[in-house]
């Protein structure tokens, strides 16, 4: 199996789509750290249906997608694809339509992988069978990962023994003996299964059997029970019908009983009837009598709480004895000592009697003498009183009057300062109102001015955004196929190089005239048909001993047969093979065999798929392997092709990196100007967040002195009003306290009063 080219496009760090050319003689790829060498392998051993997310250094199958940067968001899904060449056409019956194969797996997140072959829908593990039966696979030895020759080199056998059975080509013959295996394996499980489905059924069988049985039993014992049933129904419709006569007989009797219960009920309601006459007076009685037990339940009710209450009562009384004999003992204690206190209390009665004779005389004057002097010093006490109180209360009136004089002349002074300050701010807040005013003005001009700047700056934002939109889809675009253009100058460089080296290794060290042939394309087979390997002999001159040397012409002249081209005209050949080359003719591959027999000596016919027939009987058929001589000669036509495809890609890679470059640079122009745009448009929002505060500022200024000037309005008629009563309350408090008595005379007074009466006492 021959790999051609690995696509990756969003694959781990692989975000833009990339192509590996797998050339002939690519042995590996060399790099740097980091550079993506382990993530081309893991595209690989992915692809070819790895399963495993820690064979892929991850811990879901969805960290393959590519994760995003600072620079990059990240992809939603992951693809890679792998090209392989089938012209030999050896890939299985389902796979072997076409000269390349391409196998493709997408995983999309949240969704799952997908493979993709030849541009089918195909299973997972027909593309590992695919795989397997090339001796490869996502498992496959020959994918070498980081520390597996250690692994290899410290293996077990049975792990070597699966690498010698990969390389032998047989380990898809393995993986379908082992697929064969699990579905004998099923086959044996559902074998058994039958078996037991067989049992189950058997037994079932033979349950409805026995059901069967049962069924025709009931059905006869069915039949027997529905006869008997009827004769059963017979006989009780006898039995019925004579018990019907007996009940007839009966009927009559039992009328003539009716009859005769009827006359006892009448009397019977008669006798009811008399009853509930003489009812009511029963009833009352009753109703009396239930009253009379109701009043003794009640009395006897009361006179059991009444025993409750007398017994507690006794409780109680009996404790209170005990409680009073225990304080006659404490009050016949107390008397005792009450008595000695009483006797000791009379013999000091009787000391102080006898102190006490000859005083009642002088205690009768005295007397006399204190209440004489009583009634005077009330007297004057009285007048001292009044006095007092006069004094009190023209002082009251004195001190009354003051204060309303203090306050009418504060509220004067106060109202008369404050309306002063009212007047300065009526005056501060009309120059604040004006000063609002034009603030307002001016805010209102800055704002509109400033909603003019954002809008312009808006467009302006729009306008590069558009253009740098415009710009970055162009340089993506442009971008893509300068990728592609280099991806493809890279592939023709390494074809070219490979193929250059490949014909420098063919080339022998002496020269040959294979070197010296150019070929039309699609003849290379004829002309390698015609002379095969003589083409590897140098061009020498006559004294060589072996090569091409120079001869001259056939005497006779050796045409070809009628209606044969000759090979010359599509090979520029030195002169040295005009003499052979001559001889050769270019027929259809049906023709050959029809003018073989009419050729000459020497002459041989080609097709141009690399047919043969020769003079001398001999031919080869094209389906024979090519020889090295015509594989040369393609090669060198290739290379040719290949040098010319360079050519023009190198061009248009160039014209593309040369756009890509004008674009680059035409964004980066682009996003400065967006930068730019975006700060003129935040500075033009500023702005005008800056007009719409000063303007609310403004006005709330505005409203703020209006107010102000109209508080200080309402203030200064109000402290005018204070001011105005202030001074008719001064008025009259002066009024008022010229009216008054001298307050010092009274007092004067009162102090005479209280020095006689101090004298009196």
């Amino acid at each position: 199996m021959r790999f051609s080219r690995l696509r990756l496009n969003g694959f781990k760090s692989f975000v833009d789509p990339a192509d590996l050319i797998i050339s002939d003689g690519l042995t590996g790829v060399v790099g740097p750290n980091g550079c993506g060498k382990s993530n081309l392998l893991e595209a690989l051993r992915w692809v070819m249906g790895e399963t495993r997310p820690t064979a892929m250094r991850g811990g879901g199958m969805e960290d393959v997608i590519f994760a995003g940067t600072a620079s990059r968001p990240a992809r939603n899904f992951a693809e890679v694809s792998l090209l392989i060449d089938n012209s030999e056409r050896l890939a299985p019956a389902g796979f072997n339509d076409e000269d390349t194969i391409e196998i493709t797996r997408r995983i999309t997140r949240d969704a799952g992988s997908a493979y993709k072959a030849a541009g089918n829908d195909v299973r997972a593990r027909d593309v590992q069978m695919l795989f397997a039966d090339a001796s490869t696979g996502a498992h496959s030895p020959a994918l070498v990962r980081q520390g597996q020759i250690a692994a290899l080199i410290s293996a077990k056998p049975s792990a070597r023994r699966r690498i010698l059975e990969e390389a032998a080509g047989i380990s898809g013959l393995y993986q379908r003996r082992h697929e064969a295996e699990l579905k004998l394996n099923g086959a044996d499980q559902n074998l058994l299964r039958l078996d037991d489905v067989l049992e189950s059924l058997a037994a079932q069988l033979s349950s409805l059997a026995r059901q069967a049985k049962a069924a025709a039993r009931y059905r006869i014992i069915g039949t027997d029970l529905r006869l008997a049933e009827g004769q059963l129904l017979l006989r009780r419709w006898r039995e019925a019908q004579e018990a019907s006569i007996v009940a007839g007989a009966d009927l009559k009797e039992r009328a003539v009983a009716a009859a005769q219960a009827e006359g006892a009920a009448a009397r019977a309601a008669t006798a009811r009837t008399d009853v509930e006459t003489a009812l009511p007076a029963l009833r009352e009685e009753e109703a009396v009598a239930a009253a009379v037990a109701q009043r003794l339940g009640h009395e006897k009710d009361a006179l059991a709480a009444e025993e409750a209450r007398a017994t507690a009562a006794i409780k109680t009384l009996t404790a209170r004895i005990e409680q009073i004999e225990r304080d006659l003992e404490r009050e016949a204690t107390l008397n005792a000592d009450a008595k000695e206190t009483l006797a000791a209390l009379n013999v000091e009665e009787q000391e102080l009697q006898k102190a006490d004779r000859g005083h009642g005389a002088k205690l009768a004057t005295a007397a006399d003498a204190a209440r004489s002097a009583a009634e005077n010093l009330a007297a004057r006490e009285a007048g001292l009183t009044e006095q007092t109180e006069d004094a009190a209360r023209l002082s009251a009136r004195h001190q009354a009057a003051d204060r309303l004089i203090e306050d009418a002349t504060r509220r004067l002074t106060k109202a008369r300062a404050e309306a002063e300050g009212a007047k300065a701010g009526q005056s501060e807040a009309a120059g604040a109102l004006v000063q609002s005013a034009t603030d307002c003005a001016a805010a209102q001009t800055s704002e509109t001015e400033a909603t003019a700047i954002a809008a312009r700056a808006e467009a302006a934002l729009l306008g590069a955004e558009d253009a740098r939109a415009e710009t970055q889809s162009r340089e993506s675009d442009a971008r893509a196929a300068y990728s592609e253009a280099e991806g493809e100058a890279n592939a023709l460089r390494a074809e070219v190089a490979a193929l250059a080296r490949l014909v420098e290794r063919d080339t022998k060290e002496g020269g040959q005239v294979l070197d010296l042939l150019q070929v039309d394309p699609g003849f290379e087979l004829a002309l390698g048909a015609a002379l095969a390997d003589d083409l590897r002999a140098p061009a020498v001159g006559a004294d060589a001993r072996s090569g091409w040397a120079m001869l001259p012409g056939y005497d006779t002249d050796q045409s070809l047969p009628a209606g044969v081209v000759p090979l010359t005209g599509h090979v520029q050949a030195p002169d040295v093979l005009e003499r052979r080359l001559a001889q050769v003719g270019l027929v259809e591959r049906q023709q050959g065999p029809v003018l073989q027999p009419s050729l000459l000596p020497g002459q041989r016919l080609v097709s141009q798929e690399g047919d043969l027939w020769r003079w001398d009987g001999l031919r080869a058929a094209a389906e024979d392997a090519p020889s090295a001589a015509a594989l040369r000669l393609q090669q060198l036509n290739r290379l040719v092709e290949l040098k010319r495809d360079l050519e023009e890609v190198a061009a248009r890679a160039q014209g593309a990196g040369q756009a890509h470059e004008l674009l680059s640079r035409r964004l980066i122009e682009l996003t400065e100007a967006d930068k730019a745009a975006r700060a003129a448009r935040r500075t033009a929002d500023q702005m005008v967040t800056d007009a719409h505060r000063r303007l609310a500022r403004a006005e709330a200024d505005q409203n703020l002195a209006d107010g102000k000037r109209e508080a200080a309005t309402l203030s200064l008629t109000r402290f005018e009003e204070d001011a105005t009563a202030a001074s008719t309350a001064l008025v009259s408090a002066q009024t008022a306290a010229r009216e008054l008595g001298d307050l010092a005379a009274a007092r004067a007074t009162v102090e005479d009063v209280r020095t006689a009466v101090e004298a009196a006492r």
